[in-house]
């Protein structure tokens, strides 16, 4: 399972290893908070226009990189907080799916570099997903309603976090690198003047792979939460 907090999130930072996991046969579902209805400047769009435009390049993106299953959770982009009814629909949809591994972006995450403040969405949803995932998917008593709709606690055996300054784990993605690219090019709304993502991506992946001695990889701090002994 893949959360984030808008469409293109996903495709920026962390389709290649969508698209390697879908190659080796893996179910994967995304969950989106919200629909990114703000995520334009286009003067006269609306936020129904502007969601249902992203809804559709998401699903594109996903087809790209072999990913059929996305839900979107209606949050309005630009007011997403860390909320207990945030976290509820997170555990239900990781109840619902349970996935062994969660991929979820690092909500300490507040400067990169000094170009660049992170969304406080991304922030917001980044919490609520590890609030979600750990401890309280697992925890019966928790959200009890949930039990009222058939969905029994599941324990995420591991995630990996996104947009970290503190990687410990890196994943090839040289042979999906061409795939990622073609999945955020699906995002047309967010890029009006015509900007092709593709040296970007990959330049941003060669500076990851060179940390590890690969060509191109993508960054996570992986947290193992059930080890295989504990199975």
């Amino acid at each position: 399972m893949v959360i984030a907090a808008h469409p293109d999130d996903i495709e920026f930072v962390v389709a290649g290893t969508v698209a390697k996991w879908a190659q080796a046969g893996t179910q994967i579902r995304y969950v989106l908070v919200t629909s990114g209805d703000a995520g334009s400047h286009q003067p006269g769009v609306t936020r129904e226009e502007l969601a249902r435009t992203r809804e559709a390049e998401q699903r594109a993106a996903a087809r790209v990189v072999g990913v059929d299953d996305v839900a979107f959770l209606g949050y309005h982009d630009g007011e997403v907080e860390p909320t207990l009814a945030l976290r509820r629909d997170l555990v239900r949809e990781i109840r619902s799916f349970k996935p062994d591994t969660v991929i979820c972006y690092d909500p300490t995450t507040l400067f990169v570099g000094d170009r660049y403040i992170n969304h406080p969405d991304h922030r917001a949803v980044g919490q609520a997903a590890l609030d979600a995932i750990a401890p309280t998917a697992a925890m019966p008593l928790v959200f009890a309603e949930l039990r009222e709709e058939g969905l029994e606690p599941h324990q995420v055996k591991e995630v990996l976090i996104a947009s970290t300054m503190e990687s410990n784990t890196w994943i090839d993605i040289a042979g999906t690198i061409e795939l990622k690219i073609e999945a955020l090019r699906q995002h047309a709304s967010q890029f009006p003047d015509g900007w092709d993502p593709a040296d970007w991506l990959r330049e941003w992946a060669a500076e990851s792979g060179e940390k590890v001695g690969i060509p191109y990889a993508e960054a996570f701090r992986r947290i193992v939460l059930v080890r295989e002994e504990d199975d």
